[in-house]
């Protein structure tokens, strides 16, 4: 379904709920703002195939400009305003987008890179500034009636950055023309949040994660898409989440591991404050969860937590359920859409429970490319025309898909390749550990040495002390060489707030030299 079908079948069903400020978008509102977009973008000449992007917090229109884009038959990027301006700037031109909207409350980054952008037409939610016009003033004389030459746009979204550049995600897409006769068109998620989770309009979807992440984004078209209702979050905090499942009786959910964290490390009594008992089905993904984080989660809520692993490539969909998952602890599932290789670095095929890089196969695996990068793109792709996403992982006898690390986090400490994830899942369960990262850094008789930077959840903790406390934590539980020689300290992570962590933003402090 399409807002132009459910704006007149839901009318005033709330489409779109802010979980703080409680402002509502109906389904019809959606409709009618979206096509007032779909106006505003021919008014200013940009015509099906273009480009445009925003960068704005989770707001109550972003996705009213995401549908407007996508009835126009545009290429949409959302990008994440936690990127520095520079980066803005890169994606901007990279995705050759046509107009920038942003908002008020991102006003002094978006002035920063303006003049940079000469060219790109220029709006702003919420308010206004020197270089950006209001948004909403440009809607106020445009029709809410839909263009007369619809199509159907496509989402192109960057990567986090995590390891270098973000890289565009491109797919070849026929700009349809719509109507949308028919209502089994795929718009975003939607086949997957029916098929798989079983929502429908009655669903009620709390999602607490930034808009701008691939995951947020499609599986909030999927669940609009089918008349549903969406608790969107302004940012997450742990008791606004789990007052807002009481509040809106929430069916289904999207979650990031840390996020389980957090909760887990909350106050004990907030964990039994509330009514869940309308939850019924709580969606992961973004990381491999630790085990043992997951164990608990699946203690406290039930059998109710699935987990999945792809990327915004699309080129692969691993699942399982809670059920699955306790009879294959670790598991990140089994592919749904084709069969999962894993090969060596001569991409050779590797036996049963032998480590490697993960690759794909099947209808999808082929159907990407990274936009103005013919080299990453070869270089993701095998020569038996697999594809990657850069994970290292191996699969059991039942094909159930375990995941390592990346191998972009890989380290090599004489000879001897160490995937830092094992040492960060056992130190995130430290009661004193807030959050993690571990890598390498160099060593001049070993070439690496591990290095974990944590952060506590009191910093009156830090010191040699502690230090030591956790480096013999570590000695305790899992293999010497995977335990870090040494830990420093800081107050905050440079964490995504999809999960990801900026790793190269700590390691470059290391290797500057």
């Amino acid at each position: 379904m399409h807002p132009g079908i459910n704006g007149p079948k839901y009318k005033d069903k709330p489409a779109i709920i802010m979980a703080s400020s409680g402002e509502i978008v109906t389904h019809a509102e959606l409709d009618e703002i979206s096509n007032q977009g779909a106006h505003l973008f021919r008014s200013l000449g940009i015509k099906a195939g273009d480009s445009i992007a925003f960068m704005m917090e989770n707001d109550k229109l972003f996705f009213s400009i995401s549908a407007a884009a996508y009835r126009s038959g545009l290429k949409y990027t959302a990008i994440s305003w936690r990127l520095q301006p520079n980066e803005v700037e890169y994606i901007l031109k990279d995705c050759e987008a046509k107009l920038f909207i942003t908002s008020k409350f991102l006003e002094e980054s978006a002035e920063s890179l303006a003049s940079e952008i000469p060219d790109v037409k220029k709006l702003m939610i919420n308010g206004t500034s020197q270089s950006f016009s209001s948004f909403e003033e440009s809607l106020k004389n445009m029709p809410k009636t839909p263009i007369e030459d619809e199509y159907q746009g496509v989402a192109m979204l960057y990567s986090s950055g995590t390891t270098g550049k973000p890289k565009g995600v491109s797919r070849e897409v026929k700009f349809e023309p719509l109507p949308y006769s028919t209502d089994d068109e795929d718009l975003g998620l939607t086949r997957v949040v029916e098929g798989m989770y079983g929502a429908d309009d009655n669903s009620i979807y709390l999602s607490p994660a930034p808009l701008y992440h691939a995951a947020p984004m499609g599986f909030n078209t999927g669940f609009l898409s089918l008349g549903a209702t969406c608790i969107i979050m302004e940012k997450f905090d742990p008791e606004l989440a789990l007052s807002s499942i009481e509040k809106y009786k929430v069916t289904h959910s999207q979650w990031v591991p840390t996020m389980f964290v957090k909760f887990l490390k909350s106050d004990k009594s907030l964990l039994t404050s509330y009514n869940l008992e309308s939850h019924k089905v709580a969606i992961h993904a973004a990381a491999p969860c630790p085990v043992k984080v997951k164990e608990q989660m699946i203690d406290w809520w039930g059998p109710i937590i699935n987990e999945y692993y792809a990327g915004t490539e699309f080129n692969g969909f691993v699942a399982c359920n809670s059920e699955e998952w306790l009879t294959h602890k670790g598991t990140v599932g089994k592919s749904l859409l084709g069969p999962i290789h894993i090969l060596d670095d001569n991409q050779n095929e590797v036996d049963k429970g032998e480590e490697g890089t993960v690759y794909f196969e099947g209808p999808t695996a082929q159907t990407f490319s990274y936009h103005n990068d013919p080299e990453k793109t070869k270089n993701a792709t095998s020569k038996q025309g697999y594809t990657t996403l850069g994970d290292v992982g191996y699969l059991d006898e039942e094909d159930y898909l375990y995941l390592t690390d990346r191998k972009a986090f890989m380290i090599i400490s004489g000879g001897v390749n160490i995937y830092p994830k094992e040492t960060e899942d056992l130190l995130i369960m430290h009661p004193k550990v807030a959050d993690v990262a571990v890598f390498g850094i160099p060593n001049e008789e070993m070439g690496e040495e591990v290095k974990a930077v944590v952060q506590p959840i009191d910093m009156s903790d830090i010191g040699s002390k502690f230090e030591q406390e956790l480096i013999s934590f570590c000695r305790e539980n899992i293999s010497h060489i995977k335990c870090p020689k040494s830990i420093d300290f800081k107050e905050e992570l440079p964490r995504h707030p999809t999960g990801k962590l900026y790793k190269r933003l700590l390691k470059d402090e290391y290797w500057k030299d």
